[in-house]
């Protein structure tokens, strides 16, 4: 192993051989690299760190091949290709290699990940438990409450949540010990000692609906609840007598969405976000109303109080409005927003940097933003991580440095920022902004090139002969893309396009120009696309939302015969095969089934396949076909996380299903790769696995990603294209 010879020591491992990422203890790594100075240690550092939580726990070869695609995400291939080669004991065995990725969600300013809830993380808190500070992560919808040492990312306990789901927490110190308080859903509010992680007296009650917003202050130097209710009240509660303090704060009508307290002229107030769009303040001692804050928008959904120069402020955020600061001494306005209408905050959480008051906002798009309170100007590129929108937000200091902690929706991770000013890495090579739908493979210009749709609203057609990310055409659909289909239309390499509209559009692959009129036909949204051969004729077929399919000639632009009907449900999968000298659809629906279509008829063939349990799903391409020695077969992926393959001529499964995916299979493809007929199947549980459909015997280990995968395809020259989160990755078999 390379290595170096610190000052008066024995010799040390480098920190950025690859050997040593791979196979050193983690702590080990984290330490060397947090104390080498150096571009190149940086750069080692915020790729080690991208997926620590993954392969933290992972033997060497998948750490290894983590590493290498976290290399390339940040735009190193040569880090990545040294990475991929070093040796971990598997001798010559065939491994797939990353040529190159986007790196849109990669930041060089995460920390780590908390992982441990299974759904969307609601709320989230931090404290400092025997002198170590903490976060509480609640998920009502998985129904746990964690709590994690921010040193050292590990979970130290989980709090009882009773009866009722909760919703929001805050912490604060009673008695000399951290506590936890949380509002329910049955509308009581809980209170949990951190240390012990058991609940500290009874529930309080009082409330009639859902406690959606709590916080904590101190009056007369003893800790006080304060709660905020869909019924539209606020309540302070006395944690020290158990008693509710004062009359029931009502103010205008509205649920409360959001709340907060502060200090202003030296007494602490109240501050709650209404669902009416008002902001109230409150004096907690006399129950009586201090101001009001009547334009911050329909629905305050996310509200955070700060000192700034002596002055207190809120930050609010509203349901399509603008993030605005206020002076709660005057009710007026302090600058221009933070941020526009077009962009919706959800979270809203304040803190100090290097001294300066800053203002960290949880985005519906993913990213997580902050702003400097005294100039109201961004500091530095918003932070990329979560696949979904971040739904909370809070701040702490840990080992002298300003973090944030941060709750995603459909990720269920909480993630761990450094918000002090740091160098960033360069040469990141960013992509799309929003989650991947559909995965397809063309070749304008006769090269392979890739073609991606994706939520920011663009599909992407990328060249594979590049050496790094390069969208040689951007097509800008009007509506957002669900489904995507290679061909040739009219002697062009071309894309077809659809979603949420009734018509399917083609491309030109190389410009991102519209080739020709729309195909027309459905009468709802078209859900799944694919491109097959009809009596010498290229044709396109697109299943649709109403469980119907459509066959159009590519040349005319005409519908061929009368739609396929059958499939109660959303037809979400099509593809196409050639069984006994004619050509069938086959088609994955809703309805739980596969069917089989004689295209030239347009008639089904025999009952439908229902070998699968659950949902075939409907936003990717669950259902591929291949001919494995002169026979046709499907590959079905299923709601159930199976992948089960089919004989099209007995109608028959072919072996016992697949059964190595742990969550539900959401995207399968199929092709040629070294000669050999192989299937693909990604899954939400993170996992891409290839198999050789000759004996079944799986080809190469299983590629672990760090998102959930949401498509893919295999090219035609055996890479292999996945959709991941907001990335795409591009892998060779070697």
């Amino acid at each position: 192993m390379t290595g170096h010879r610190l000052p008066g020591g024995p010799q040390a491992p480098l920190p950025t051989d690859p050997l040593f990422l791979v196979t050193a203890a983690p702590e080990q790594v984290r330490e060397q690299l947090a104390r080498t100075p150096g571009p190149a240690a940086r750069l080692a550092d915020a790729v080690y760190r991208a997926s620590a939580h993954l392969h933290g726990q992972a033997g060497p070869q998948g750490r290894r091949q983590l590493l290498a695609l976290d290399a390339a995400r940040f735009g190193d291939l040569g880090l990545s290709a040294r990475i991929a080669a070093a040796p971990v004991g598997d001798g010559a065995r065939r491994a797939w290699t990353v040529a190159w990725a986007t790196g849109s969600t990669v930041d060089h300013r995460f920390r780590q990940a908390l992982i441990g809830h299974t759904e969307r993380v609601c709320s989230v808190a931090t404290g400092a438990v025997e002198g170590r500070p903490v976060a509480v992560t609640c998920s009502s919808d998985d129904r746990t409450i964690l709590v994690w040492d921010l040193a050292t990312g590990r979970p130290v306990g989980e709090l009882p949540m009773g009866d009722s789901e909760v919703r929001a927490v805050a912490t604060g110190v009673l008695r000399g010990r951290t506590v936890a308080v949380g509002g329910s859903r049955n509308g009581a509010v809980r209170v949990w000692d951190l240390a012990t992680c058991q609940p500290v007296g009874r529930p309080l009650t009082g409330h009639t609906e859902v406690v959606g917003a709590v916080a904590t202050a101190v009056l007369d130097g003893r800790l006080h609840a304060v709660s905020g209710s869909r019924d539209g009240t606020v309540r302070i509660w006395d944690l020290t007598t158990w008693q509710p303090v004062g009359e029931t704060l009502t103010g205008d009508n509205g649920p409360v969405e959001s709340l907060a307290t502060a200090v202003m002229a030296g007494r602490p107030v109240v501050v709650a976000g209404k669902w009416d769009g008002t902001v109230q303040v409150w004096d907690p001692a006399t129950g009586q109303p201090l101001g009001l804050l009547p334009d911050c928008g329909e629905g305050v959904w996310a509200l955070a109080t700060a000192q700034v120069d002596g002055r207190p402020v809120v930050v609010t955020g509203s349901r399509h409005a603008t993030v605005r600061v206020w002076d709660l001494a005057t009710g007026r306005p302090v600058g221009e927003p933070l941020i526009g209408p077009d962009e919706t905050v959800y979270a809203l959480a304040t803190g100090a940097v290097q001294d300066r008051p800053v203002a960290v906002g949880g985005c519906l798009d993913g990213t997580v933003r902050v702003w400097d309170l005294r100039t109201g100007r961004p500091v530095g590129a918003p932070l990329t991580g979560h696949v979904d929108g971040v739904w909370t937000v809070a701040t702490a200091v840990v080992g002298g440095r300003t973090v944030a902690v941060t709750g995603g929706n459909e990720d269920g991770e909480a993630r761990v920022w450094d918000l002090s000013p740091s160098l960033p890495v360069a040469g990141v090579p960013r992509g799309h902004t929003g989650e991947v739908r559909a995965v397809a493979s063309t070749e304008p210009g006769g090269l392979p090139a890739a073609v991606t749709s994706s939520r920011d609203g663009t599909v992407r057609v990328w060249g594979l002969a590049a050496g790094r990310p390069r969208a040689e055409a951007v097509i800008s659909p009007s509506r957002s893309v669900e489904a995507l289909a290679g061909a040739v239309v009219d002697g062009r390499p071309a894309v077809l396009t659809a979603g949420w509209e009734d018509v399917v559009r083609v491309w030109d692959a190389a410009t991102g120009q519209p080739l020709g009129e729309p195909l027309v036909g459905h009468t709802g949204p078209v859900r799944s696309l694919a491109v097959g051969t009809l009596g010498g004729t290229r044709v396109a077929l697109a299943g649709g939302e109403d469980g119907s399919v459509r066959v159009w000639d590519l040349a005319t632009r005409r519908l061929i015969g009368q739609p396929l009907t059958g499939h109660y449900g959303q037809v979400g999968s099509v593809a196409t095969a050639e069984l006994e000298g004619r050509t069938v659809a086959v088609t994955g629906s809703w309805d739980t089934t596969v069917r089989l279509w004689d295209l030239v008829s347009g008639t089904p063939l025999g009952s439908p396949l229902t070998g699968t349990i659950g949902l075939v799903r409907a936003m990717a391409r669950t259902v591929a076909t291949a001919q494995v020695e002169g026979r046709p077969v499907a590959v079905v992926g299923g709601w159930d996380t199976t992948v089960q393959v089919w004989d099209l001529a007995t109608r028959q499964p072919v072996g016992a299903p697949h059964t190595a995916h742990t969550d539900r299979v959401q995207a399968v493809a199929t092709g040629v790769v070294n000669g050999r007929p192989v299937a693909v199947s990604g899954s939400r549980d993170r996992t891409v696995r290839v198999w050789d459909l000759t004996d079944g015997r799986p080809l190469g280990s299983p590629l672990a990603f760090p998102g959930p995968i949401g498509a893919l395809t295999l090219c035609q020259d055996g890479r292999l294209v996945v959709g991941f989160g907001w990335e795409v990755a591009v892998l060779a078999l070697r």
